[in-house]
Parts: structure tokens; sequence; C-alpha cells
């Protein structure tokens, strides 16, 4: 089976009311975190301009693209694309559009392409696609999610957005089991612990728990002091087959999973 290098991917928020408020940049502040993450060990950049935390209202494209289009006019104009790859965190067309006309490589859907028209720009562009899974939308989902059993649900969701994916023609494809998008803590549990399974599909996984409320669900802790959860998380999860790793914390990764990496290149005696 195709194994894939492993790849931190920064996140950014050009929004106020992202979860957590160490994330949120303007203008030219993004810029300069943008190029902090690129320094740090980030080899993608995920800038979003609308939250998708639990409860969250639903913000017009208008509104979206007038917080993304001075950071996206300056990663232009400061060829920024050239030192990283970068992805939308987005399911609105013609912000997606602007995005990779302004050198972005990822559309980064929440909705696992439920938008025929992103299915055709990312294909015109020859984009790579994230296909994440979420139960319900980001105002609903985490009130009482339910699966018979989640796993298979969420592989059957992959089965069918690929096959959509594909008759677009997009061939590029990560999958993302959405950890907290319409899931309880045991749902996120038994999707991080076969994490694996989901390798047939022969695509890379990506996994975004940073600081996520999981983690106080098992240990009572604040936004502020999840960084040792979310690296425990993170580190199992490419130890399951995830190759990119989502977080707002660049450096304490690359730290983290550098020492993992020679840990396992040693040889056993």
């Amino acid at each position: 089976m195709q194994t894939f290098k492993t790849k931190i991917m920064g996140v950014v928020n050009a929004n106020e009311d992202s979860f957590f408020y160490k994330s949120r940049f303007q203008n030219e502040n993004a810029i300069k975190h943008i190029e902090k993450l690129i320094s740090e060990g980030a080899d993608i950049i995920d800038l979003g301009g609308v939250s998708s935390r639990p409860g969250s209202e639903v913000v017009s494209k208008e509104e979206e693209l007038r917080r993304l289009k001075p950071i996206l006019d300056l990663i232009y104009k400061q060829k920024l694309f050239e030192k990283a790859i970068f992805s939308l965190d987005s399911y609105e067309p013609e912000v997606l559009k602007y995005a990779l006309d302004c050198g972005f490589k990822i559309v980064n859907d929440i909705t696992g392409l439920e938008n025929d028209e992103v299915c055709r720009i990312s294909a015109q562009y020859n984009a790579q696609v994230v296909i994440m899974h979420m139960q319900s939308n980001p105002k609903q989902m985490q009130e009482n999610p339910t699966y018979e059993n989640v796993v298979k649900e969420v592989d059957e969701f992959f089965e069918q957005r690929v096959s959509k994916a594909k008759s677009f023609g997009i061939d590029d494809i990560v999958l993302d089991v959405g950890i907290g998008f319409g899931k309880n803590l045991h749902h996120n549990l038994l999707l991080l612990k076969n994490l694996e399974y989901f390798k047939h599909f022969g695509y890379e996984l990506l996994i975004g728990a940073s600081r996520k409320s999981m983690i106080d669900m098992v240990i009572s802790s604040s936004v502020e002091e999840r960084l040792p959860g979310t690296l425990a998380i993170h580190l199992e999860s490419i130890n399951n087959g995830a190759s990119i790793i989502r977080c707002h914390d660049v450096k304490e990764h690359y730290q983290a999973i550098k020492l993992q990496e020679a840990i396992n290149s040693t040889e056993i005696l």
C-alpha cells in the first residue's frame, strides 16, 4: 500500500469567531503569521474566512470574500505560493475561484463536494480536493449526532463523494473523517482508532483535531491548554495512516513529528 510523506498544514483564520483566538489574523498580520508558520515547518497553509465551529452562523459569500481578498491579494503579490502550498477552507465557488487565481492549489471543502460547481472549479484548476465528512451542518452538527456504525457510514460517504469527484475529472483527492463535525467523543475515538481502514481508498488521509473539545471531554482543559492532547491525537493518527496534520501549533508539531520519525526509522536490534 502506498505511503505518503507526513505534511503539516498550518491554520490561519481571517474571521473574528474561530474557536482559537490565536489563529485569527487580518491583512498584513496574516501575511506575517503565514511567513512564521512556513519558517516553523508548515508544508501547507490552510486559510479560512468563515468559522465552522459548532453553532457557527452562515456567512454570505460576499462577506467571506471581503475578509479574505486583502490576504489573497498579498499572497499573490508577494508570491508566497512559491514557498508553501496554499489551501482554502471554503465551499463557496466564487471565493474558491478567486483563491485559485491567486496561486492556491487545494480546495478544503467541509461539505465534501456537496456543490457541483465546486467540483467543476476544482477540476478546471486541477486542484487537489479535501473531501471531509460532516453530519448535518456547523450550526446543528453537535445536537446529538447518531450513527449505527460511524466507521462504516463515513466509509460509505467517502465512496459516494470520491465517485462524484471522479465523474467531474478530479483525481487528486485527500480524505478527512471530520473530527468533531457531527460526532460525539466516542465517534471521534472510533474514527481515530480505525483510521487505517480508510487507507483502502489509496488517498492521503488528513486529520485536524487541533485543540478541539474532544480533548476537554477526556481531561478538563481550556482551548489554550490543549496542545499536549492535540499532539497525542496527531502522533497517534500518523501511526494509524494520516499523512496531513492540520494544526494551529506548527513549531511544536514539527519537533514532535521529527522525533517520531527518528524513532520509527531506527533499526530494531
